[in-house]
């Protein structure tokens, strides 16, 4: 577990002045809960390790090598495959994205699933108009996340449920 907790304690350092986008809250509060997602599933130190690191290079700059040197190869395989760092419009980020996910071990699908489990309740309940986009580019996503733990994978694929958000506002068609 040493791996773990000094992957925390980078994330902390790294993370250190960011906020979540909605709540204003410390970003390492949105790590901490991906790490104890995996961890409840019965995480190894490596899933861990890369749950508190999984945003550290597209939100922070953190590079490749500098994980490598300080968490090893593995570590930094994770990281990686965990990073949105794909460019295009935003259709294409996102299948490229998903092509990405799709070809990762399911050790890495199932930090990936823990992530947008942590990610779907913020944006549904802050942002219901971004949530309709969000959700649907989540269920493209969990398609493919086959390798990830079935117990996560459901839970996820239970948030996504069309029903919760892509209605239309009652106030917007007149009903209600």
């Amino acid at each position: 577990m040493d791996l773990a907790f000094d992957a925390m304690l980078f994330a902390r350092q790294v993370h250190s002045r960011q906020v979540r986008k909605y709540s204003g809250n410390p970003y390492v509060d949105h790590l901490a809960e991906v790490a104890g997602i995996v961890a409840t599933v019965g995480g190894t130190p490596d899933q861990i390790a890369v749950a508190w690191l999984h945003d550290c290079v597209e939100d922070q700059g953190v590079t490749e090598p500098t994980l490598v040197a300080r968490f090893g190869p593995t570590i930094a395989y994770g990281v990686m495959m965990m990073s949105d760092l794909e460019s295009g419009n935003r259709e294409t980020r996102k299948r490229l994205s998903r092509e990405r996910l799709a070809a990762a071990p399911g050790w890495v699908q199932t930090v990936k699933v823990a992530d947008l489990i942590s990610n779907t309740s913020t944006i549904v309940v802050h942002d219901p108009h971004f949530a309709r986009v969000f959700l649907h580019e989540k269920r493209l996503l969990l398609d493919v996340l086959t390798e990830a733990d079935p117990r996560l994978l459901a839970l996820a694929r239970s948030q996504a449920r069309p029903a919760q958000t892509d209605r239309a506002d009652p106030k917007q068609t007149g009903g209600g």
